[in-house]
């Protein structure tokens, strides 16, 4: 049985012009590992209302989960919410449930429930609301989307809550070898191991260090036995 497939969605400007650094493919791609959730594809889209639908419509069509980054703040440009209700052609709103989390939160702080603030609290119906115990302002999933922020601690927080409830599959192990030789000299035997273990992934990840020349070889796969079969070939045929 194959494991659940994931798609993540990054959306915003900031990640696309270079002046941030999107930390949360590399957390999230670690954990659904652990999970045993294949993440098989990650796409990053600018904060442009018509990119967000049809992402948002074509991921969730083509894998059993997607989780969005990024554009559910208090500010004009966060758009992600109303665009991922119009996906589902749903209906979106102030939400009591997500007022009161917000008012509670507010009135804790010493700080005002404004406008900008509030639009924090518009989920389309139907959807469910994902807990941020970070700083209030609620996620939400719909259907097969898990929408989430884009700040770092944040996703990672609605991600823990999010995980729990997912089916995993078997966890991804791996296995890895450095080899001090060019990959140009070990294209050949490494292919012919690959063809050999076509249920294991062999993925080769070349450095230059100290003017020599190398590669890390990384076999992943779900059946710890044979990956060890694989590394044990791997290291007779390029011995250190």
């Amino acid at each position: 049985m194959p494991n659940p497939t994931a798609a993540m969605l990054v959306i915003g400007d900031e990640i696309l012009s270079g002046r941030t650094r999107d930390a949360n493919m590399h957390y999230l791609a670690t954990e659904l590992s652990k999970a045993g959730i294949d993440l098989q594809e990650v796409r990053v889209i600018s904060d442009d209302p018509e990119a967000i639908v049809a992402a948002v419509k074509a991921l969730s069509g083509g894998y059993d989960t997607v989780f969005t980054s990024g554009g559910i703040g208090p500010t004009h440009d966060d758009i992600t919410a109303e665009n991922v209700a119009r996906a589902f052609d749903r209906p979106i709103g102030i939400r009591e449930d997500a007022r009161a989390i917000l008012a509670a939160h507010y009135e804790r702080s010493g700080q005002d429930l404004n406008a900008a603030r509030l639009r924090m609290a518009r989920i389309p119906d139907g959807a469910t609301l994902i807990d941020n115990p970070i700083s209030a302002a609620p996620g939400f999933s719909i259907e097969n989307v898990h929408v989430m922020a884009g700040v770092p601690s944040i996703f990672q927080a609605m991600l823990a809550s999010i995980l729990p409830t997912l089916t995993g599959g078997a966890p991804v192990l791996s296995q890895t070898l450095e080899i001090h030789r060019g990959e140009g000299d070990i294209a050949g035997p490494l292919g012919e191991l690959a063809a050999r273990y076509g249920d294991l992934s062999i993925g080769s990840y070349p450095f230059q260090r100290d003017g020599c020349y190398g590669a890390n070889i990384v076999i992943r796969g779900q059946d710890g036995a044979r990956i060890d079969a694989a590394m044990a070939e791997l290291a007779a045929i390029f011995p250190a």
